[in-house]
This record gives C-alpha cells, sequence and structure tokens, in this order.
C-alpha cells in the first residue's frame, strides 16, 4: 500500500511538473527536465549524448555574447548548432530553450537567425526586432 501511494505521488509531482513547465516557467531548476521531456534523438545511444546536445545551448550562448562584444559573427557555425538543436528537440521547445539560455541582449541575433531558418514566423517574438546586420549576412550566404 505505502508503496503503491509512494508511486501515485510521484507521478502527480511529475504531471504538476511537466504542466508547470509546459506552461511557459521554464527556469534553471528545471530546464534539464524540461529538455529531456522534449528530446526526440532515436540515434542517441545513452545519456551522454543528451548532455552532449544540451552543451549546444551553451556553445551557441557563447558565440551570441562573442559577436555582441566584438561583433565577430561566426554565423555557418551559429546556423549549424541551431539546425542540430532543432534536429533532437521539439520545435516549440526548442525555440523556449534558446530565448531561455541566450541572453535578452542576443535576442534580436537570434531572432534573425531563426526566421532565416523558417523556425519561427514573422508575426513571432513582434517585440523583438530583427538584426539588420545578421540579416545581411544571412543573406550573402
Amino acid at each position: 500500500m505505502f508503496g503503491f501511494l509512494m508511486n501515485s505521488l510521484l507521478v502527480i509531482s511529475c504531471g504538476y511538473i511537466y504542466n508547470m513547465i509546459s506552461n511557459n516557467n521554464l527556469n534553471r531548476s528545471n530546464f534539464n527536465l524540461y529538455a529531456a521531456q522534449n528530446y526526440n534523438n532515436p540515434r542517441a545511444l545513452d545519456v551522454n549524448e543528451f548532455y552532449e546536445d544540451l552543451y549546444r545551448f551553451k556553445y551557441l550562448k557563447k558565440l551570441f555574447t562573442k559577436y555582441e562584444k566584438s561583433d565577430s559573427l561566426q554565423e555557418r557555425l551559429i546556423l549549424n548548432h541551431l539546425i542540430l538543436i532543432y534536429n533532437v528537440f521539439k520545435f516549440e521547445a526548442a525555440t523556449s530553450m534558446c530565448f531561455f539560455k541566450i541572453g535578452e541582449q542576443s535576442w534580436p541575433a537570434l531572432k534573425t537567425f531563426l526566421l532565416f531558418l523558417s523556425y519561427i514566423k514573422e508575426d513571432d517574438f513582434i517585440n523583438i526586432p530583427s538584426d539588420l546586420y545578421v540579416a545581411k549576412k544571412l543573406q550573402q550566404l
């Protein structure tokens, strides 16, 4: 009886956490759980591959920060990482996780990349302007 009760409480609390995260309450403490719930990589052999894919968010943040600080844009590398992220995470979740992990000052550049890849629509995130320099660099590809 006690085991059944504990399992029921675990299911209820996991359901609560999933609903809480699904309602855009993404934060540092639930980010990995949210990522795991939205991870879809049939070729992944172990949990290390999940963490390698998760590390791409940190690498993207570094690339965007470098662009913001030194105007050094590595557009092809950013495109590659975004494509890999969107290949293994559900689209809506990947978008939420990108905007969560990447600093607000880099959102215009991120939005421009996502528009270029058609991962978001023009009317998504209308309060965030596009980065004209990034758009020009992407048009040259």
